[in-house]
């Protein structure tokens, strides 16, 4: 659920004379607000049980990304001098202070929810994760005997000591730290078993197969019932668990294009060898082990995060799958779009359906399937198609958006595939990708140096009659079928002239054709996004002054900009009513008087991912909406590219208008932001997604 940033602190903006210097939170702690939020849910004894176990392995998942990135960025930072002041006010060392406050205050506070909560509630369900020592002696022979055929020969004991050193211990691996001592000699000493990442966590205890019931042991209990087979003619002394978070930011020279390919997959590999940033170990780890671990990880005591077992909660999404119906959301009727039904004896033509209007997605509420993979597919088949020209930044395993691009090259069509080889985790998932395309014929471009691609663009081109007719899709989510059930996103389908021409330049720019090119009918970043959304801020304000119809409505994943903030301040001071709809971070003050009190932010957090972005403006009774991929922070609008388009048909006007009105509705669930930077809940029996889904379903049947 998170979305990490590659940024550099922000630096601290001259304050305009009409504006305080207090006016910023402090981004790294909204971001660790934000997942307070998600921990919220798996607090929430209303929701269905593993669903909560869902955003229980969620907060641990998002929080190893946030130390990865966030905080090792930031001691990088701090141990090279390089450190400026946040826009905060907040020195880095004052950040990293209050980071380590915050977490580890929720991480215990996860702890603690587990063990007391939702292991017991679990329990009641016929699941539980049970210790050795609640297994009969034919469960622990029957555990063994696993151990031996299917864990022991993947194991690899490390000793330390004079002739073997202490060992690289990678990061987020859990890990066994063992004292013995030798029989023959009485020396004692240490080692490190490396419990194998790609065995199941928890181990279904045998001979309940049918039941409907689900025990487990951790896998890390049956190792350490084990530790005398794997150290014989030895006498085990104690054994307690670690883990190790490491920096696994990634930094490439992109002067060289040629091997951008190579010099990424070394990087890959030096990533595993970062330095660590955290240290987490069992409540119980004994202080001298303990600080041979500091020592020989060279990491601080303020980095070490003692905790009660189990360690490393992402492991629960292995229970959260366990299929007990009863104990999930119930599902969504996923929908296809209504103008993309086909008739009664007839296959879509997607291309007719999008000659005859813009189509406005709404994923996944909306199949991405049928639409936007249909849309490629067909593309990909169709002898009129000519040429498709595509952005990838993430997708997925096997995925068919890849395969529509390979067969549309064998078919002769040309296609060029802008692969953002730099999308962070996915980096050798794309790379792996890149070659596949490049092997079929595939055009692959890397984009611009020195400039991440995110924009979320695909563009086919049609031979119709005497004319070439373009085809657009852009997008505020990636093109993965996988994410598009899960990933809450709009995309525009639309054969717009205008639209079409800013693609093709857009493209062109990309490919390496057409470095100045300008935009009528997009914003597009680096350039022209900030300085739009700016200019229709101040625009809003004019038209408040005038007595004109006045309003802002922004959804975004985070907002931290500090232009786009002030301009919002300013907006806020003119009385424009301004409402954010945000996931993630926010460094926006609501609700302060004389500076934001026409100003509300809310955010919504459920069984989606909330992902688009979506502005709006009221422009004096003409309203102006956007859908795009772009976030409202520095490497969106600096170092990124991106695209936002208008959606321009008064229905779906009507439809994004309507999706504003709900999330920010009073009589709906949302979390609100007060201006001390602390979320409140604010709960009620309308749900922003399970009502979206009902009014989605009532348009597609014409209600």
């Amino acid at each position: 659920m998170s979305d990490m940033s590659d940024e550099t602190m922000s630096i601290t903006m001259p304050a305009p004379s009409d504006l305080p210097n207090d006016r910023f939170l402090d981004r790294e702690v909204s971001w660790l607000a934000f997942n307070q939020r998600v921990l919220e849910l798996a607090e929430d004894p209303e929701l269905y049980l593993l669903e909560r176990v869902n955003f229980l392995s969620i907060f641990s998942s998002n929080l190893d990304e946030f130390f990865m990135v966030r905080v090792a960025g930031l001691k990088r930072r701090i141990a090279t001098g390089l450190t400026t002041v946040a826009a905060s006010g907040k020195s880095a060392e004052e950040v990293l202070d209050s980071i380590r406050e915050n977490a580890h205050a929720l991480q215990l506070r996860q702890a603690t929810l587990f063990r007391d909560e939702i292991e017991p509630s679990l329990h009641k369900h016929g699941i539980s994760v049970v210790r050795w020592n609640d297994l009969n002696d034919t469960e622990q022979t029957s555990l063994n005997e696993y151990f031996h055929n299917q864990i022991y020969p993947v194991l690899t004991p490390l000793g330390v000591d004079p002739a073997h050193p202490f060992p690289y211990i990678s990061g987020l691996s859990l890990n066994v730290a063992v004292v013995f001592r030798k029989l023959d000699d009485g020396t004692e000493q240490f080692a490190r078993v490396k419990v194998p990442p790609l065995l199941p966590r928890f181990v279904r205890i045998p001979g309940e197969s049918g039941s409907g019931n689900y025990r487990f042991l951790p896998i890390e209990e049956l190792i350490g019932q084990n530790l005398g087979e794997l150290f014989p003619g030895t006498e085990m002394l104690h054994h307690h668990l670690f883990r190790v978070t490491r920096n696994e930011d990634l930094e490439v020279d992109e002067d060289d294009g040629e091997n951008l390919l190579i010099a990424l997959e070394r990087e890959l590999l030096r990533r595993r060898f970062g330095p660590p940033v955290r240290l987490e170990v069992a409540e119980d780890m004994n202080p001298e082990v303990l600080d041979l671990l500091v020592r020989e990880l060279d990491i601080s005591e303020d980095d070490v995060y003692r905790l009660p077992a189990l360690l490393d909660l992402t492991g629960l999404s292995q229970i959260a799958s366990i299929k007990k119906a009863e104990l999930k959301f119930p599902p969504h009727p996923v929908v296809t779009n209504r103008f993309l039904v086909p008739g009664e004896d007839e296959k879509t033509s997607i291309f007719k359906a999008i000659r005859e209007r813009d189509i406005l997605l709404h994923h996944p509420y909306e199949s991405f399937a049928t639409s936007v993979q249909a849309f490629l597919e067909q593309a990909a088949a169709d002898p009129k198609v000519l040429a498709i020209k595509q952005t990838l930044y993430r997708t997925s395993g096997d995925s068919p958006i890849v395969d529509a691009l390979i067969s549309a090259a064998e078919a002769g069509k040309q296609v060029l595939a802008l692969v953002e080889i730099k999308a962070r985790f996915d980096e050798q998932n794309n790379i792996t990708w890149a070659r596949k395309l490049e092997q079929a014929g595939v055009h692959v471009v890397y984009g611009i140096v020195g400039l991440k691609t995110h924009c979320k663009l695909s563009l086919v081109i049609r031979q119709e009659g005497n004319q070439l007719r373009r085809y657009c899709h852009i997008g505020t989510g990636n093109y993965n079928p996988k994410t598009a059930r899960y990933y809450e996103d709009y995309g525009l389908l639309t054969t717009r002239e205008s639209v079409g021409e800013d693609l093709t330049r857009l493209f062109n720019q990309l490919s390496g054709y057409a470095p100045d090119a300008t935009f009528k009918s997009l914003l597009v970043s680096p350039g022209s996004v900030r300085q739009g959304l700016t200019d229709r801020i101040e625009r809003e304000i004019a038209h408040m002054e005038a007595g004109k119809e006045a309003k802002i409505s922004l959804k975004v994943n985070s907002i931290v900009d500090e232009q786009i903030i002030d301009a919002l301040y300013r907006a806020g001071q003119a009385g424009v009513e301004v409402e954010i709809l945000v996931r993630g971070m926010c460094a926006l003050r609501p609700g302060v008087p004389g500076l934001s009190e026409s100003i509300k932010v809310r955010s919504v957090l459920g069984r989606y991912l909330e992902h688009s972005r979506v502005f709006s403006f009221a422009n004096g009774g003409d309203p102006e909406y956007f859908i795009g991929s772009a976030d409202m922070m520095h490497r969106n609008l600096d170092r990124r590219v991106e695209a936002l388009v208008r959606v321009v048909q008064p229905d779906h006007i009507k439809d994004l208008a309507s999706m504003f009105d709900l999330a920010m509705s009073d009589e709906t669930s949302s979390w609100r932001l007060g201006q001390d930077g602390n979320w409140t809940r604010h709960k009620t029996p309308i749900d922003v997604q399970d009502e979206t889904m009902r009014e989605i379903s009532a348009r597609k049947a014409g209600r």
